[in-house]
This record gives C-alpha cells, sequence and structure tokens, in this order.
C-alpha cells in the first residue's frame, strides 16, 4: 500500500469523510448532528439484551431488551416439531447450550431503531430506542439467522440464512425485502465494499460438524467467497480459495472464510480462516494470497474438535489509515495489533477464558473493541501503544460489538 494512498485515507478520516467499510462497521464517519449521540452496541448473546456504551469513557449507558416477546416466540416453537427440534439443535451445537438471541445489529441513521439478528428465532427485528419495542418483524428462510451488514447510506441492511444459503436485502425503515442472493453452506459474513457498490460475502459451511480433520473438510459443505452487485444483487465473482491457498502452500487449511477487513483502498483482503491461528492477506483483483500472517498458537495439544465453531481466530479489524490491523486470538484468548506492512505483532494482550469473538474499530479509527464472550467483557485497544486502555462488565456473552447512535432524548 502506497504512501499515497495511507496519506489520502488518514487526511479524509481527520475530515470526518472517511467511510471505515475496511473495519467491519460500514459507517461513515460522520458528525452526528446535535439530536444524535454515538454509542458502541454491544449484542449479549445468551441474555438477549444489548448494552450501550459512551465511546470515550466506555460508561454503560443503558440496556436494551432485544426479546420482548421470547415467551411468545417460544411458543410457538413449541408447536411446531419441526422448528423445535431446529432450536434445540441451535441450543446444543452452536449454543453451547444456550440459545441465541441477539449475533448482530445496527442502528438506524437517526437513531430510532435498532436492528437485530436472532439466530434462535430465525428472525430479524427492529427494536424501537425509544419505548423498546418491536417495530417490524422479517422471518428469514430456513431456521437460523446470522451476519448482518448495514449498507453505507443506513437505508438497507443484510442478513445471512444460515441454514437457507440465501442472504436476505432488508429495507430498514420497515424490514422489507427488496432483494436476496445465494450463497454456499451456512452463509455468514458480509461487508459493503466500493462505497457501498459492492457486497463481499462469505458462507462458512458446517462449522459445527465434528469431522474436523483435514481430509475431511469436504465434507462440510460448500464455502464461498463472492462479490455481489448491492443494487442488481447479482454475483459478479466467486474466489477460487482451494486453488489460491494451494498455491501459497496451505494445502491443509480450510476454505472457510471467517471475519474479514479491508484495506482502505479496498484492493486488499485480509481474513481469517478455520483453524487457522493468523490470517491471510489477499489481493482482490487477482485472487492471489499474498501474505499469511502466523501468530501464536497458545493451546497446541487441544484437538481441533474443541475449537469453538472451527474459530482458531475470530475477530479482525483494520484501522482506516490502514496501518494497524487487530486480532483476536479466540481459542488462544488474547488479542493483539499487527503492523500492515512488516506483519510484525505487538504484545499478547491475554485474558484466562476471555475467548475474544469480535473485534471493531472506533469511530474515529484510534481504538479496537473486542468482546471477551468468555468474561462477559468489552475492551478498548489502543491502535497506536497496542495496550488495553479500559475494559469493562456487560451482558451474558457478548459478541457482536457495533459502532451507532441513538437520540439524545432517548437516554
Amino acid at each position: 500500500m502506497g504512501l499515497a494512498i495511507r496519506t489520502l485515507a488518514a487526511v479524509t478520516l481527520l475530515l470526518g469523510l472517511a467511510t471505515p467499510a475496511s473495519a467491519g462497521d460500514q459507517r461513515a464517519v460522520l458528525d452526528p448532528g446535535p439530536d444524535l449521540r454515538r454509542v458502541v452496541f454491544v449484542g449479549n448473546n445468551w441474555e438477549g439484551t444489548a448494552d450501550l456504551l459512551a465511546p470515550g469513557s466506555f460508561e454503560r449507558l443503558g440496556r436494551i431488551d432485544v426479546v420482548p416477546d421470547r415467551e411468545e416466540r417460544i411458543r410457538e416453537i413449541a408447536t411446531d416439531p419441526y422448528r423445535l427440534a431446529y432450536f434445540l439443535a441451535i441450543r446444543a451445537l452452536i449454543g453451547e447450550g444456550h440459545d441465541q438471541y441477539v449475533d448482530d445489529m445496527y442502528s438506524s441513521p437517526d437513531g430510532r431503531l435498532l436492528v437485530v439478528s436472532r439466530p434462535s428465532f430465525a428472525d430479524v427485528v427492529a427494536i424501537s430506542l425509544d419505548t423498546e419495542e418491536i417495530v417490524w418483524r422479517f422471518e428469514v428462510d430456513g431456521v437460523r439467522s446470522d451476519h448482518m451488514a448495514i449498507s453505507p447510506d443506513g437505508r438497507h441492511v443484510v442478513v445471512s440464512a444460515s441454514t437457507a444459503n440465501v442472504v436476505h436485502v432488508l429495507r430498514v425503515r420497515d424490514g422489507k425485502e427488496i432483494g436476496r442472493f445465494p450463497s454456499g453452506g451456512s452463509p455468514h459474513e458480509n461487508v459493503y465494499i466500493d462505497g457501498g457498490r459492492r457486497i463481499i460475502h462469505a458462507s462458512i459451511g458446517m462449522v459445527y460438524s465434528p469431522l474436523d480433520d483435514p481430509v475431511l473438510d469436504p465434507t462440510k459443505q460448500e464455502r464461498r467467497l463472492q462479490i455481489v452487485d448491492a443494487r442488481t444483487f447479482e454475483v459478479l465473482r466467486t474466489y477460487d480459495l482451494r486453488a489460491a491457498l494451494d498455491e501459497a502452500g496451505l494445502e491443509d487449511t480450510s476454505t472457510a472464510v471467517r471475519p474479514m477487513t479491508l484495506s482502505p483502498d479496498d484492493r486488499s483482503v485480509y481474513f481469517q480462516l478455520s483453524f487457522l491461528h493468523g490470517f491471510v492477506e489477499m489481493d482482490r483483483a487477482t485472487g492471489r494470497i499474498t501474505r499469511v500472517k502466523n501468530l501464536p498458537n497458545l493451546v497446541p495439544e487441544m484437538p481441533r474438535e474443541q475449537y469453538l465453531l472451527d474459530s482458531a481466530h475470530h475477530g479482525i479489524a483494520m484501522n482506516p489509515s490502514g496501518t494497524k490491523i487487530c486480532v483476536a486470538g479466540t481459542m488462544s484468548d488474547y488479542a493483539t495489533v499487527v503492523d500492515a506492512d512488516t506483519l510484525r505483532r505487538g504484545p499478547l494482550l491475554k485474558k484466562a477464558d476471555g475467548k475474544p469473538y469480535w473485534l471493531t474499530q472506533s469511530w474515529d479509527g484510534r481504538y479496537c473493541y473486542i468482546s471477551w464472550s468468555g468474561t462477559d467483557e468489552v475492551a478498548k485497544i489502543s491502535y497506536r501503544t497496542q495496550r488495553v486502555v479500559k475494559t469493562v462488565p456487560v451482558g451474558d456473552h457478548p459478541q457482536r460489538v457495533r459502532n451507532g447512535v441513538v437520540r439524545r432524548g432517548f437516554l
């Protein structure tokens, strides 16, 4: 990445015009105005709540119940043997014995709604940040909803339907489906790129399957990494990751793309892969793996079958200037910051039983936020010092962390 590109990215951020799609939040860094307040939303998956934190102090401003209809939904599921079987399977196989109430969430640009995907209920709901009531509900195809992404203009949200091999595109204001596109097995990560004109999407296959030996990897369903037109929802390109990884000497590495982040110019894609302790860099134009960064494996004796949903690492975010990459070492209970030029890592920021499971950059690009799902905490890590600045308690099993806004009157 050239100096001119980095300089332009830094200047753009300072002017408040950058769109940090590469860090996974896809929200323009603009002045929210006097009626809105910036907040950090933390989804507590097993508890069914979302905490609202102040970006600066990390003080908790409030907590939203994202399953106010829990009893109604469970009664509904209990009367349908097919749905009930999957509901219990999600609890046992993916939820570690817990129901999954919030996988992902985004606030609407006007700070009135919180849009939430609820895996165990196979839906997406918009909850009023004022009344905490459900404004609209959309049931996804299949029996489980998963990762989402919001368009840079905040008008549309895409949500992966895990068991239906499809991704829905919904209108934020009313939940109406305006399109969809096909995926491989277990659609997963979505990121808007190219100023919102395209979406990069990955499916991960059956990460809950116990067949984790490399020779059995082909049994885990089709895995895809693809580029989608955000207007027509046509799949424009599907990468041959198996060939790319083989060429890079990673013949035994899974093709299941986990969290990803992009360079400021969207030309390089950095992503984690199932069972890989580290990440790879891919040139978006050629599809070639250009660099591989191996990070410490602190659990070398742990069988692959004991990895949480095949996630050796799960969480990665590049800062807006493209100089640093924050990484979550999930099974090894650490986070670290990597220099994007040299790929040298900083200190391992360890937390016993922390199980870090997501990373998001702060709205100003100075920090990365990490969810310690095992200890029910969220931490703020400085890209500059590569140290933890602040850690605060949140609800039960925090996963996704997102930047957003809320109307000041609602607080």
